[in-house]
């Protein structure tokens, strides 16, 4: 290949600013009907356990949350017993691998006010100097577990799609708090891009490992950053065998996976073009890099 081939990262809509605060890259995941799984805010978890956060902010409790709904939970501590109250929260953190920190925000859907929630996210957001917001979700969907989980990177921001080489999504319909918090950041002129992943329906049950792995490995290229993600391999591993073996007991479960996988495999048959083989080799001297703990720079300046 004549030229050096560079996977595209949120890093390019990092703009140059005269802020003395670092710029930041927003990304977000809400428990509930967008977290199949909950491998969305369990993969914005794994990132705020990889590194030392500062909390900034508590949104929610009793404004947003129907408690009926979505019921407070209680555990016995050492300390006696606490109600864990659902509540979104921001925290942030440095990302010495790219020019831009990161604003990590992460809860459960509210029930009440969805635009006062999400006016008042901005808000932090403005605050913290975000340039870019990249939204989590996973989703139930008729695809086989013996396969790569599917992910789909969409946008509605014309500039993002172009140099993302994306569209935006075609879905009309009942939507969740992601997609309104999205639409309320373009109102405001921040970029934004939605990840979400496909878990099979079949095994529905949280967690997830191997679709939140699938969730953290894109997260890694587009912002670029690096996750301690060693045991989540280990548990993505081991979650696909043991689905493997309950399959297998069931004959009429292993005929209705089979049926997933030649269905997957008769609509994915990607060209093998210079620029799909050129990102696929990024992808792997990634990796490689972050497993030998090697430090890579960011690949856009700001």
């Amino acid at each position: 290949m004549s030229e050096e081939y560079h996977a595209p990262t949120l890093n390019g809509f990092v703009a140059q600013t005269e802020h003395e605060m670092r710029p930041t890259v927003l990304i977000s995941a809400f428990e509930g009907w967008n977290d199949a799984g909950s491998a969305a805010s369990d993969a914005v978890r794994r990132i705020l356990n990889s590194g030392a956060p500062k909390h900034l902010a508590t949104v929610g409790q009793d404004d947003y949350y129907d408690y009926q709904f979505t019921r407070p939970q209680s555990r016995v501590t050492a300390e006696g017993r606490v109600i864990d109250w659902p509540t979104t929260e921001l925290y942030r953190m440095d990302n010495p691998l790219a020019p831009a920190d990161l604003l990590l925000v992460v809860g459960v859907e509210p029930t009440f006010s969805w635009q006062r929630f999400c006016a008042q996210i901005v808000e932090h957001a403005k605050a913290e100097n975000v340039h870019a917001v990249l939204s989590l979700g996973a989703l139930l969907a008729d695809v086989p577990h013996t396969r790569p989980v599917p992910t789909v990177l969409n946008s509605d921001h014309p500039k993002v799609q172009e140099y993302f080489k994306l569209s935006a999504s075609r879905y009309e319909g009942p939507t969740g708090i992601p997609a309104v918090l999205g639409a309320e950041f373009e109102k405001h002129g921040i970029p934004t891009m939605s990840l979400w992943a496909q878990l099979s329906h079949y095994v529905a049950q949280a967690p997830s490992p191997r679709v939140e792995l699938a969730i953290v490995e894109m997260i890694e290229e587009l912002v670029p950053m690096q996750v301690s993600s060693q045991k989540l391999r280990e548990d993505a591993s081991a979650w696909k065998r043991g689905v493997d073996e309950l399959s297998a007991a069931d004959p009429e479960v292993a005929k209705y996976v089979q049926q997933l996988e030649q269905a997957s495999d008769a609509s994915e048959l990607p060209e093998a073009s210079g620029e799909s083989i050129a990102r696929e080799f990024e992808r792997y001297l990634r990796r490689r890099g972050r497993s030998r703990g090697e430090e890579h720079g960011p690949d856009f300046e700001i």
